[in-house]
């Protein structure tokens, strides 16, 4: 039996778990239960006073992979999901979380003009 998220084998029928229809190892399982939220007043409270706490600005505190988001977009100004994704070559579905967690931080936010959403660094 495979993960039908991620392919790897999945030792015993008890090791599966089922969410949606799909059979997912445990790993994949949590991460799917687990998407970090982008409109969430907690989480921005948390992240704001820990960066704060630990005099973080900036991108200081941040992964290698938010690090790259945060200076594309302070390079370029502005950029849909896709341009991101296409550009740092990451998949979609980890940028959105990466988005939530810089969110969080409040560098950077998510604006809409006309029908299209950017990505911006936050003032």
């Amino acid at each position: 039996m495979k993960c039908e998220k991620c392919g790897i084998k999945i030792a015993t029928e008890e090791d599966a778990q089922k969410h949606l229809g799909k059979t997912l190892c445990e790993d994949c399982y949590i991460e799917e239960l687990h998407v970090p939220r982008p409109c969430d007043p907690g989480a921005v409270y948390s992240a704001r006073k820990t960066r704060e706490m630990l005099g973080q600005k900036g991108s200081e505190g941040l992964t290698s992979r938010q690090k790259e988001i945060y200076n594309f977009l302070k390079e370029k100004g502005k950029a849909t999901h896709q341009e991101v994704a296409q550009a740092l070559d990451i998949p979609p579905q980890e940028l959105q979380k990466e988005f939530a967690i810089l969110r969080h931080c409040e560098l950077v936010k998510g604006s809409k003009e006309g029908n299209t959403v950017y990505l911006t660094l936050m003032e």
